[in-house]
């Protein structure tokens, strides 16, 4: 059974909505900030986790949705057969455990963008933020606190997002998701492009372009190095999310399945590379020497956009221009990133043949509900964040397990090439999909014998510490109860998924 029979108009829309997946607040603030961290060390390990992660796993949901039309966890079940449609069902609700929380940052976004408008109107009369933070040196960091800490202004903003997020997509893929990306992606990259040569363009800024591609050899001895480049990349290129098997499930019968990935992909490593050009040139320009400049990319980690990138231009002529352009390419970003995210829930909501009026409360309800709590809290944000980040590494691992469940030399041949002009290498794609599976538990286990919390497991008093923000038991308590009542529901899922009528 097919949950729809809407279709991208043509290749573009298939593209852009692929880009506008990949493309967002992580290529705007994590990336810059890793960048800046370990330099070329970092890029030069992220471009090889594209290849050997991400392009293999994105190629895999874009032929699995793109075949079976069936959303996430009809599609899932369908390749995988009926033992196994719980893992879809895990990857949807890791997804939307994001999406929650990502509805926050798109929130914030537009918070920094009115602003830094404000901030623009108050400066023509002379009134510069410079002046408020020489008056006032932890303006900005009060500034973030008040936002992102209990704050009614966040809460509204956040619904509103969600607001005007569901009536997108309530207008189906042509007439929402299609013609948003086609105003959305192009003004943003249109955006970077102008906060790149700005920032080229200051006095020291080439210092910034020289650090971010210089290669540190000594750096690819720490571990964690490793794990922030293959973690950003399936963050950055959407890998594991499950929106790629969304979005390809409207594309036409005869789509191109690896000449898109590789544009979607491509396409969002290039968005990566001039936000860093964006952010690291401004940062060294504006620095009295290399180690103040990384201090500054070294200094946050949620606040650290909304904190440094307003203090930085505040210090240049034209710089409250430019942080409108900024917040208005990072706003742009998320909310072209959490459409989709809208689009994986509906979609899966299609199989119940609901009113469109219905579908339409669901998601307006389902997102102001479970989003609320990371509105309000920045620990819980930073909890959900720290769950279901890694939970993307799981939702990989099941990917290539579909993948090598279907048999990958077939999957290959019958879902891959089988419209693809372009043909990449069956036997690195098998090896790919196989080391993905091993790559990504031992990742999981690396990640979490750190300890990121002081009682990873147990409390003081003993006690499982599932509510502690990082610690290990809360990561396995949230995964556990997904994956049991997945377990438990799984003959339904299937039934209700995956049956032809």
């Amino acid at each position: 059974m097919s949950q729809t029979n809407e279709e991208f108009n043509d290749r573009w829309g298939i593209i852009l909505a692929s880009l506008g997946m990949a493309i967002g607040a992580g290529n705007l603030w994590r990336f810059p900030r890793l960048a800046g961290q370990y330099g070329g060390s970092f890029i030069l390990l992220w471009i090889v986790f594209l290849v050997i992660w991400s392009i293999p796993l994105l190629l895999a949901e874009f032929s699995i949705g793109k075949k079976f039309k069936k959303g996430v966890i009809g599609s899932f079940g369908s390749i995988t057969g009926k033992k196994f449609a719980w893992m879809g069902f895990f990857i949807t609700i890791c997804t939307l455990g994001i999406a929650f929380y990502y509805s926050v940052v798109t929130a914030w976004s537009i918070e920094y963008l009115f602003i830094s408008f404000s901030n623009l109107i108050d400066g023509l009369s002379g009134n510069h933020l410079g002046d408020k933070l020489s008056s006032n040196p932890q303006f900005l960091i009060e500034q973030w606190d008040r936002l992102s800490n209990e704050n009614l202004y966040t809460v509204i903003i956040y619904i509103i997002v969600i607001l005007i997020g569901v009536f997108v997509i309530s207008r189906g893929v042509n007439k929402g998701l299609e013609k948003a990306n086609k105003i959305l992606i192009p003004t943003l990259f249109v955006l970077l492009v102008i906060v790149a040569i700005a920032a080229l363009s200051m006095e020291g800024g080439i210092r910034g372009l020289d650090y971010m591609f210089s290669v540190r050899w000594e750096n690819f001895q720490k571990p964690i190095i490793w794990i922030e480049a293959l973690s950003q990349s399936a963050w950055s290129t959407g890998a594991g999310w499950g929106l790629m098997i969304t979005i390809s499930s409207y594309t036409r019968k005869n789509e191109d399945v690896t000449l898109n990935t590789f544009v979607g992909a491509f396409g969002n490593n290039t968005a990566s590379i001039l936000a860093g050009m964006a952010i690291l040139p401004a940062v060294f320009a504006m620095s009295a020497t290399d180690g103040e400049a990384i201090s500054f990319l070294q200094s946050g980690s949620q606040s650290l956009t909304f904190i440094i990138v307003p203090e930085l231009f505040s210090t240049v002529p034209g710089g409250q221009v430019m942080t409108v352009v900024f917040f208005l390419a990072l706003t742009l970003a998320a909310f072209s990133s959490f459409l989709p995210m809208l689009e994986l829930l509906k979609t899966n909501l299609l199989a119940f043949n609901l009113r469109h009026k219905t579908m339409v409360i669901i998601l307006m309800f389902v997102f102001i509900i479970f989003g609320f709590p990371s509105a309000y809290s920045l620990d819980y944000f930073s909890n959900q964040d720290w769950v279901w980040g890694l939970g993307l590494i799981v939702s990989g691992i099941f990917i290539a397990f579909a993948t090598a469940y279907y048999g990958v030399d077939k999957f290959k041949r019958e879902l891959i090439d089988n419209d693809s002009d372009l043909v990449v290498s069956s036997a690195l794609f098998k090896i790919f999909i196989y080391i993905n599976i091993a790559l990504g538990l031992v990742l999981i286990y690396w990640w979490m014998s750190q300890g990121y919390s002081e009682y990873p497991w147990l409390d003081a008093s003993n006690r499982w510490n599932w509510y502690d923000v990082y610690s290990n038991a809360s990561i396995t308590t949230q995964w556990g109860l997904v994956i049991i009542i997945g377990i438990f529901v799984n003959n339904y899922l299937y039934k209700k998924y995956c049956k032809t009528k």
